[in-house]
């Protein structure tokens, strides 16, 4: 069923990303080509606008000479302007046009050839209206009449017929590329369309079956939710009783195990007594066979017996065991201990108040005030933010750490502790910094474990601190980390809810 689920989530998302691509591509393409299309057009406008300067130019010619014609036949000044006004546009006309035809070398250089020619024309021009303003009308109409049939005006229809040639065969390239560009837009849209109206009805399919599947997972899932609450509250009350059966086990094996280590202690020291007693008597008898005084004249019978030679090696080494066996057992003493302490916590009940942080880790540093003096340490607070939590788990929380700060220092090297605090959604996180040892990252796990230590051990403890730390931080909801470098101190992080509610926790703990 629920890799049924997952092929058919699978096989949606692939049709979701393929019909997202399909879209991406007739965009692109719908795009690219609407661009070439407009490009395509442009191009054949282009050519309809070189065209018509073209004519343009060849019809102010065309009026330029008929303006001039009329002056020489009326001498009437209207000709003469309308003539100059025409005339005055010719040149500007064949620069527009050069301009236009630029993109194309062949015919740049066809409206170069164009230029002298028309320069020429216009020049009969002006040599006409000379002749009548000279009152020579009749040289002015023959000299018109000859340069009518002159090169100029041929060259000048040639180059026009060449350019109209090559403007032609542009057009029509021009124009079915637009048509081929557009064609193949139709098509893409068309394809696209096709696709899109395809992937939508399997899209519109899966939709249903996903749609059925959901419905029979609901029915399932409220047909699981009627027993749910029922195995819920077992297996909470089967967790309760398992986690106080394991209390009450360390509890009872704790306080077992101290009732025989009160009698080794007892026996311990006994034996210690009947030592006096054997090495005395042992001294006696050295002495008696070596015929020497038993003891020295202010001897007593506490007095340490003077013993030699392998006697005294013998004395040495019970009491050396003696030692061994009194330091085991005062560190066991103190292992019960604290797995005692550590099972009564256990079983307290968390209870939560509006806590004012900065004043509780003020009272806190007031207790460690004469520990801080000696360690020339100073222990700087920053605004911490308030929380609702137990009172009694924070100050045993922040005054271990606290502690260890001091505890764990440089040698030589002024204490500076912070701690600094801030919130986070719905979390108070604060951080206690200090410039100590630091830890060895390989033992950032380690610290936490019970009765496990790291670095060098020249201070006192058990290893419980940190761990009966982070348990309490986790009975409180939150959670604790330590970031921290070998002589560079370290960072103890620890990130609370800043609401906290004991019902489940406390149920569950």
């Amino acid at each position: 069923m629920a890799d049924a689920q997952r092929r058919r989530a699978m096989g949606q998302i692939l049709l979701l990303a393929a019909a997202l691509l399909v879209l991406i591509a007739i965009s692109a393409s719908s795009v690219l080509l609407v661009n070439k299309s407009r490009e395509d057009n442009g191009w054949v406008v282009h050519t309809v606008e070189a065209e018509n300067q073209l004519s343009t130019l060849l019809l102010q010619i065309r009026r330029a000479e008929s303006a001039a014609r009329g002056y020489l036949l009326t001498s009437e000044p209207r000709f003469l302007a309308e003539h100059e006004a025409v005339a005055a546009t010719i040149l500007p006309d064949v620069d527009k046009l050069m301009q236009l035809t630029g993109d194309n070398s062949v015919q740049g250089d066809n409206v170069k050839r164009l230029r002298p020619p028309v320069e020429a024309r216009l020049a009969e021009f002006a040599r006409a209206v000379d002749f009548v303003k000279r009152n020579d009308i009749a040289g002015g109409i023959a000299m018109l009449r000859e340069a009518g049939a002159s090169d100029s005006v041929q060259k000048i229809g040639e180059v026009a017929d060449a350019m109209r040639a090559e403007e032609n065969r542009l057009f029509a390239m021009r124009t079915a590329t637009a048509d081929r560009t557009q064609q193949l837009a139709s098509i893409v849209t068309v394809a696209g369309s096709g696709l899109v109206i395809a992937l939508a009805g399997i899209s519109i399919l899966l939709v249903r079956r996903s749609a059925r599947a959901r419905d029979e997972a609901e029915v399932q899932l409220r047909d699981n939710n009627l027993n749910l609450e029922s195995t819920v509250d077992e297996r909470t009350a089967d967790l309760r009783e398992a986690n106080d059966e394991i209390q009450r086990f360390a509890y009872i094996v704790s306080h077992d195990l101290r009732s025989p280590l009160v009698n080794i202690m007892g026996f311990t020291s006994e034996l210690e007594e009947l030592r006096g007693d054997i090495f005395r008597r042992i001294a006696a008898l050295a002495r008696t066979q070596s015929a020497a005084p038993l003891t020295a004249d202010n001897a007593t019978d506490t007095a340490e017996p003077v013993l030699e030679g392998a006697d005294k090696q013998l004395s040495e080494d019970f009491t050396e065991a003696l030692g061994f066996i009194k330091s085991s057992i005062g560190k066991m003493d103190r292992l019960i201990s604290a797995i005692l302490n550590l099972t009564r916590e256990g079983r307290r009940e968390f209870k939560p108040e509006r806590i004012d942080t900065r004043e509780l880790m003020e009272g806190i540093v007031s207790t460690v005030a004469h520990q801080a003096a000696e360690a020339e340490a100073q222990i700087r607070i920053e605004p911490l933010p308030n929380i609702v939590s137990d009172r009694l788990a924070l100050e045993q929380i922040f005054s271990n750490l606290i502690d260890n700060a001091l505890k764990y220092r440089r040698s030589g090297v002024p204490g500076d502790i912070h701690i600094r605090g801030r919130t986070k959604l719905g979390f108070a996180i604060f951080d206690v910094s200090d410039n100590g040892r630091g830890i060895d990252p390989k033992d950032h796990q380690r610290i936490f474990d019970l009765f496990r230590r790291a670095g060098t051990q020249d201070r006192p403890g058990q290893g419980i601190g940190l761990a009966h730390v982070r348990a309490l931080v986790r009975r409180l909801g939150g959670t604790m980390s330590v970031a921290s470098e070998l002589h560079q101190g370290s960072t103890f992080t620890v990130t609370l809810p800043i609401k906290w509610n004991n019902t489940n926790r406390n149920r569950e703990t």
